[in-house]
């Protein structure tokens, strides 16, 4: 690895700490305000709703909740499951007692879920975040499962979403790192170009 590559690793563990522990400053009113706002403005979007299948992140404590979109969507769900070291496929849940601990102590789909063989079908992909901005950069949880899944899945409409502390002027990144196309967060849409 260069030095670069080095340093660009470096900045982005610093930054996930740094966001990280401001999220766990936040009391459990305000994320659940701004959680509220967020998904009030997911629903909002034209793009989502016009498909009929999405795909979305199932959110941990720590994270912008995401069960009220998973419970009450109306809509074909297809929520992550890792399947080897790095890599996660999309999977069809009918209800929420249909997740249970998977990898790292996230909540997946359970075994008797399918994977949604055609991900040609989803076109709508709600993506978690550490940072973003208004260029469009990324910063995840460093795993790269969503870039590798948003690699091979290019027909997604990729929406990160944050709360509005999460944007930053400049955010670390490296050229495996896939960008979102709009990010939402509870006190705005920003629309990005590719």
């Amino acid at each position: 690895m260069d030095t670069k590559n080095e340093i660009i690793k470096e900045q982005k563990k610093e930054l996930r700490t740094k966001v990280k522990e401001k999220i766990s400053k936040l009391s459990r009113r305000e994320t659940e305000e701004s959680d509220k706002k967020i998904l009030h403005q997911i629903k909002s979007l034209a793009e989502y709703k016009n498909v009929d299948t999405i795909f979305c992140y199932v959110s941990t404590e720590k994270e912008i909740n995401t069960i009220p979109l998973l419970q009450d969507s109306g809509k074909r769900l297809g929520v992550p499951k890792c399947t080897g070291k790095g890599i996660m496929d999309a999977y069809e849940i009918q209800n929420l007692e249909q997740l249970k601990i998977g990898s790292y102590g996230i909540l997946e789909p359970g075994e008797e879920c399918d994977i949604i063989l055609d991900p040609t079908e989803i076109q709508f992909a709600i993506i978690p975040c550490i940072s973003c901005n208004r260029k469009g950069e990324r910063l995840g949880h460093g795993g790269g499962y969503y870039d590798r899944y948003l690699e091979k899945h290019p027909q997604l409409e990729r929406v990160a979403i944050a709360f509005s502390f999460q944007m930053l002027p400049e955010v670390p990144t490296e050229p495996t790192d896939i960008c979102p196309q709009i990010i939402v967060t509870e006190e705005e849409i920003c629309y990005l170009t590719d």
